[in-house]
């Protein structure tokens, strides 16, 4: 895939609406060509837990929530890359409110948290959730889906 960068913005930047247009065209032309199947987002859930995602839906849905919203952006290792600051926006709620949601995912074991400098790279369990056919968990790797909030951003640029 490629992607041309605009020049014209400032430092060679783009926004966050110009890349997600970009994105939009490029996998709309994969699926126009046959490349991309409609269902690269397919993710799978282990029938043997359904119970157990009920209760946590019940006893801490913000946690569910998030569980979720990581589901979603995660790769084909289960994996993402995503701070604290973006939970808290996407969510509409408190840093401690994340924390302790988080904290809670650990315990339940339907996460594993491993560092990458400052940020946290959250690994889904694969007995609860998955994305691909289970082909990729024995390697180390971490190709990560990383996912950045515009208010970060604004904030390292200088930006109000």
């Amino acid at each position: 895939m490629s992607i041309t960068v605009d020049e014209t913005s400032a430092g060679g930047a783009i926004t966050f609406a110009e890349r997600g247009e970009q994105i939009d065209n490029e996998l709309k032309k994969g699926v126009e060509k046959g490349k991309r199947s409609p269902y690269d987002k397919f993710v799978q859930h282990n029938g043997k837990i359904l119970n157990w995602e009920a209760d946590m839906i019940l006893e801490y849905p913000k946690a569910y929530a998030i569980f979720i919203f990581l589901t979603q952006n995660m790769d084909n290792y289960n994996a993402v890359m995503c701070s604290n600051k973006t939970l808290q926006e996407r969510f509409g709620i408190g840093r401690t409110t994340v924390y302790n949601a988080i904290k809670y995912l650990v315990k339940k074991k339907a996460l594993k948290i491993y560092k990458s400098g400052s940020s946290n790279v959250y690994c889904l369990n694969k007995q609860i959730v998955w994305h691909s056919y289970g082909k990729y968990y024995k390697y180390a790797k971490f190709g990560t889906n990383v996912l950045l909030s515009e208010s970060e951003q604004k904030k390292y640029r200088g930006e109000k």
